[in-house]
């Protein structure tokens, strides 16, 4: 086959995985410095802000309603292609920059009325201009991978990693982390790398984008291309983005105590001020094998399907694969990291201000929201696959209806003995029902996702992934418990081959497809 589909996908999965290991880097470092302080709690909402955009309007909405128009203009008028692209980035500078402006303002009239200071709120305002940079990364990475580049747009989370690595390592080296106000000023230099990377990470797209792609400022040639995108944006923001909205969520809920103290209409508050920063590693953990595995394969699967949109058999083959890879992959990644929930969490994150007590709280959220990272990673595909139909109003209905179920379920969840883990629950629970709810409804709609052998994929996927998850828990229980970092991380790499030899050699056994697939050795489905 020639689409491209699995070596596209393995692309980004490597250099997304390099992408993560530095973010894991980066995590391993804020937490040893930092701990579950109330800096880092107010650092991950503030980077949680500029993030939100980035996924709905960058990564999520804007990107996916752009890359089918441009996907298509390209092959048919490149003139025109590039002045819709250049009058969308331009564009986007200034609504983006407005709306930094207006954001700051609002801050600003926020932070005065508070009758004490809020470090979040001032530190979203240092890191609130990395939006729309980021949001401009986003637009050119779609831009990219129309014209068959993955690797640059991949490759650039690695510069914000850095920064933020360097940014924490001066601050510790300079100003010690051992009082409240030193941690503070740690925060506040990796809050100022941010914007930096943001600058970075925008030239480094430029500088690849040169002889791919030319921009031209021609509104009168892109009038008509840019009000379709426009309009087809406005109802993907909910359909791409529940998962960060949910998120959203979770972290406003989690950091109230940090914003507006530890009681809620005269009533003791269920979450600590540690809650925030305790959900912000814990999402980060699980958030590894989503982005490796998971957004990879959504990633290199939308343009493809923008052009197949008209094929019902070829693009129905395609999104089976997509379903099969994401399931292959994301079931056991995530069931694995629920059996070793605790061991990574201390490998990756404990030392210095990040305590045994820390690592237990990180590890029980973690267990909430690793349980369905098979279904974000589907849930990413399966919204793709509406809009490179051009149905974009079903993934907005369903979106609706799980925002809401997920507010419900994180008000409530909060105040049972979960606490915290409630909201990763919450999410997890919310986004197993929208990617079965989506599935439904694509099989209704006339898609085959039935055949080429799906069903019998999806049962030997459970069956090879609970006899891995036992194998792992069985040896895990065998080997024991250790204080020491070195005799741990050999126990958790021991799991984890074990864990990996398990399931290669039962989908070797079993001749499963999406293995070969992956390895690179017969990608045509109908083998």
């Amino acid at each position: 086959m020639s689409d491209k589909l699995e070596r596209n996908t393995r692309t980004v999965m490597m250099l997304t995985a390099t992408s993560r290991v530095a973010g894991l880097v980066r995590d391993a470092t804020a937490s040893r410095l930092l701990g579950t302080s109330d800096a880092m709690g107010a650092f991950w909402l503030a980077f949680l802000i500029p993030n939100l955009f980035r996924r709905l309007f960058g990564e999520g909405a804007l990107s996916s309603a752009f890359l089918p128009t441009y996907q298509r203009l390209v092959d048919d008028n490149p003139l025109t292609a590039s002045a819709v692209a250049g009058c969308l980035l331009g564009g986007l500078v200034v609504v983006l920059s407005a709306i930094v402006v207006l954001g700051e303002a609002v801050l600003f009239l926020v932070s005065s009325s508070l009758d004490h200071t809020s470090p979040a709120i001032w530190l979203t305002m240092v890191m609130l201009p990395y939006m729309p940079l980021v949001c401009l990364v986003a637009i050119i990475g779609a831009m990219l991978h129309v014209h068959g580049r993955f690797g640059p747009t991949a490759a650039a989370p690695l510069i914000l990693n850095a920064c933020l690595i360097g940014a924490a390592a001066f601050g510790w080296v300079w100003f010690g982390t051992e009082t409240p106000e030193s941690r503070l000023l740690v925060v506040s230099i990796m809050a100022g790398s941010v914007i930096i990377a943001g600058c970075l990470q925008l030239t480094w797209s430029l500088i690849a984008l040169r002889g791919k792609a030319h921009l031209r400022l021609d509104l009168a040639a892109a009038a008509s291309p840019l009000r379709d995108i426009i309009r087809r944006a406005g109802p993907m923001i909910l359909g791409l983005g529940v998962l960060q909205i949910n998120t959203l969520f979770d972290g406003l809920i989690a950091s109230y105590p940090l914003l507006f103290g530890d009681t809620i209409a005269g009533h003791p508050y269920p979450l600590s001020d540690q809650a925030m920063a305790t959900i912000s590693f814990a999402q980060r953990l699980y958030q590894f094998p989503l982005g490796v595995f998971g957004i990879a394969v959504a990633t290199a699967i939308y343009p493809l399907l923008a052009k197949q949109g008209g094929d019902t058999a070829t693009f129905s083959d395609t999104v089976r694969r997509g379903i099969r890879f994401v399931l292959f992959i994301g079931l056991p990644a995530g069931i694995g990291l629920m059996v070793v929930r605790e061991p990574i969490t201390k490998i990756i994150l404990q030392g210095g201000e990040f305590s045994a007590q820390d690592t237990s709280r990180v590890a029980f959220v973690l267990l909430g929201y690793a349980a369905s990272v098979w279904a974000y990673a589907l849930v990413q595909v399966l919204t793709r696959a509406f809009y490179a139909r051009d149905e974009v109003t079903t993934p907005v209905r369903i979106a609706v209806a799980v925002v809401g179920l997920n507010v419900v379920l994180n008000v409530t969840l909060i105040w049972t003995p979960l606490r915290e883990a409630g909201l990763a629950w919450s999410t997890s629970i919310c986004a197993a029902i929208q990617a079965i709810v989506m599935l439904w409804i694509l099989q209704r709609r006339g898609l085959s996702l039935r055949g080429d052998g799906v069903p019998r994929a999806v049962m030997q996927i459970v069956v090879l992934t609970a006899i891995m998850a036992l194998s792992v828990w069985a040896a895990d229980r065998m080997l024991g418990d250790s204080t020491e970092w070195w005799p741990s991380l050999i126990k958790l790499l021991v799991l984890i081959s074990i864990g990996g030899a398990v399931y290669i050699l039962g989908a070797m056994a079993m001749r499963m497809r999406e293995l070969r697939w992956i390895l690179g050795h017969g990608s045509n489905s109908a083998e």
